[in-house]
């Protein structure tokens, strides 16, 4: 059975899917949207060598939703498809830009995903990593800069997340990517560290995370591309390559 487990005896990087994030169907052919699609992708994403997977749950017209309709039948589809994969999703603030109600939306949810990221410069974000913990669900700190890696660092979340994980634009760079595994770091949580980068940053970050000894991702949220530049055809093509990348 799939595990989200730290198990450091695996030889290759600890890689999760993060399958369709808050790209819309118009950037991707193969861009998942329904539950159906969610489950589907994910599956192959496993397959391929992802050890998690991440998912955007979307309404009608491919927006992200926090919503339960949304979230409970994308978590529902993808639990039916295949018990036991580490499963996560968004909390991203796009998705509903109220603090409130993204609280009272996700204090809906009937079908419990394994973890959700919050993105520590979000408004009220710590008040919903307290909700999600107390709601059996694992938090990924998302750190995109070194004012959120000391907010993080110095609430009372810190010591209690999943995973840290530090996401950087696409004009990241590795430097940039150290100098917030330093602040991190400087933190002592028990929660391992995943680098990823976005398009441009998203291979060479991955590269620099299997270098370090970090968690990674990959997939359409990410990047549509391969390392050689030519369009995808989707997840599991892109989880393939990033395998063979962090084997070598």
């Amino acid at each position: 059975m799939p595990s989200d487990d730290h198990d450091t005896e695996t030889p290759m990087t600890y890689l999760k899917a993060c399958i369709n994030g808050a790209r819309t169907p118009d950037r991707h052919p193969n861009l998942p949207v329904t539950p159906e699609q969610l489950a589907a992708e994910a599956v192959a994403a496993h397959r391929a060598g992802a050890r998690a997977v991440h998912v955007h749950p979307k309404d009608a017209d491919g927006v992200d939703s926090l919503l339960a309709r949304e979230v409970d039948a994308a978590v529902a589809a993808v639990r039916e498809a295949l018990p036991g994969l580490p499963l996560g999703v968004t909390t991203g603030y796009w998705a509903l830009s109220d603090a409130q109600q993204r609280l009272d939306a996700v204090a809906d949810w009937t079908v419990l995903p394994d973890f959700a990221s919050v993105n520590w410069h979000e408004p009220g974000s710590p008040e919903l990593a307290r909700l999600l913990l107390s709601r059996g669900v694992g938090v990924e700190a998302g750190i995109f800069h070194a004012e959120a890696a000391r907010s993080w660092a110095a609430s009372d979340v810190a010591a209690h997340c999943l995973r840290v994980m530090i996401e950087l634009d696409a004009d990241g760079d590795t430097a940039t990517a150290d100098d917030l595994l330093a602040l991190v770091g400087a933190a002592g949580s028990p929660a391992p560290v995943l680098l990823h980068g976005l398009d441009e940053s998203c291979w060479p970050l991955l590269e620099h995370a299997g270098r370090r000894g970090l968690q990674t991702r990959i997939g359409l949220e990410d990047t549509l591309v391969l390392p050689d530049g030519t369009v995808a055809a989707g997840n599991a093509e892109l989880v393939s390559a990033a395998a063979e990348l962090l084997s070598r």
